[in-house]
């Protein structure tokens, strides 16, 4: 992710009121002036997603290095989840690089991997199944669902999700390398440097969705979005449905892009631009390109790290409100979209919270943040 250390100075934000209370709201909405990092389990040794089935009050925690484990109330449990890390070539950028629960989970008991192949690198895409204890997987995959060469170990992409229209949706980088010397990102004729959206429950082992842009016209069918360098970490908007895709930069700006989910065909523009800035000297045409909603330059971190729009109920103020980090930098800002643009945008002060690999949320929407140090967060009210 071509990351590289930088001093960042923190921002102390004054207490300022967050407005949003609904209009079905019988109480008074709490302003939140703070925020804490609340540590919920350690020891990990890279905590790379965190996810829970539908309904589920559990947290389901994957480590790059091939392992999927269980926190329940409050303690990790002793024994992991599922465990492909004799099948996972974990370090650097690659590793168990993300997973997912089918929306049908408490039925079918599907849930889904993405990680990178034991020996060449390579990401596949494989379904399994719960077995008889709901706290252990089947041992091994009952299908492969797909399968991408990648020409380098960086900008792999890897997070997998269903979105709210029920397709299954992978996130894919340009394939690595400085300045996408494949020209990857601008080519959709390559899954390269993309985002894919497919139908798991329809073919064996997919189906393209007859509405995915690029059927029965030039380009990859199975591509939804492109123009993407390193997408690390998207999400969906539980409320309204928006995609925001997080995109690692490469020697100047970071971004974040938010569109509505149902528009497919978008081109992001890398590597024409990088952020909101043509990329390389010169200028370059722009036509065609949707630009980031927020940057940021490398003066204020290396690598950003994408997480939700907060949902939940325990910090109502906050609904509405996307979340995000950087690896370097470490720290927790967010911001609310109106129409294109990033608002009300702040920066948390809620301590160290060492390099930040993703977030996550569980099925109530509080906000998780996942830590190369090892710990799993809960990010909390801090009114003191």
């Amino acid at each position: 992710m071509d990351r590289r250390s930088v001093g960042y100075l923190t921002v102390l934000l004054s207490a300022i009121a967050i407005s949003g209370c609904s209009e079905d709201s019988t109480e008074p909405i709490v302003p939140v002036t703070g925020l804490a990092a609340e540590v919920v389990v350690g020891g990990f040794s890279n905590p790379a997603f965190l996810a829970t089935p539908p309904g589920d009050s559990r947290l389901f925690v994957s480590d790059l290095d091939g392992r999927v484990w269980i926190i329940e109330n409050g303690e990790r449990l002793a024994t992991p989840f599922l465990d492909i890390s004799d099948d996972v070539r974990s370090g650097g950028e690659q590793g168990l690089l993300g997973f997912a629960f089918h929306p049908d989970y408490n039925t079918n008991g599907y849930f889904y991997v993405s990680y990178s192949v034991e020996p060449d690198g390579d990401t596949q895409i494989e379904r399994y199944s719960v077995s008889g204890d709901p706290n252990v997987a089947q041992p091994n995959p009952d299908r492969v669902i797909f399968t991408l060469d990648q020409p380098s170990s960086n900008h792999n992409g890897g997070q997998i999700t269903f979105g709210p229209d029920g397709m299954f949706y992978i996130a894919l980088g340009d394939g690595g390398g400085g300045g996408d010397p494949g020209g990857n990102g601008q080519n959709p004729n390559t899954l390269l440097g993309s985002l894919l959206r497919i139908d798991v429950d329809g073919g064996n082992p997919y189906s393209v969705p007859a509405n995915n842009p690029f059927v029965g016209s030039a380009g990859m069918d199975e591509i939804w979005a492109y123009g993407l360098r390193n997408p690390w970490r998207f999400s969906f908007d539980r409320v309204d449905g928006y995609i925001y895709i997080a995109d690692v930069g490469q020697n100047t700006w970071e971004e974040v892009n938010a569109v509505a989910s149902s528009t497919g065909g978008i081109n992001y523009g890398w590597n024409t631009m990088e952020g909101m800035h043509c990329f390389g000297a010169g200028t370059c045409d722009m036509s065609g390109l949707t630009l980031p909603v927020l940057e940021y330059d490398h003066l204020d971190g290396c690598s950003v790290t994408g997480g939700y729009v907060y949902r939940g109920a325990a910090m109502p103020a906050l609904q509405g409100h996307y979340f995000y980090s950087d690896w370097c930098a470490g720290f927790l800002r967010s911001f609310r979209l109106a129409g294109a643009a990033a608002t009300d945008q702040r920066e948390w002060d809620v301590g160290d919270i060492g390099r930040v690999l993703s977030f996550g949320e569980d099925d109530d929407g509080e906000l998780y943040v996942l830590s190369g140090n090892g710990n799993v967060y809960r990010i909390v009210a801090d009114e003191s």
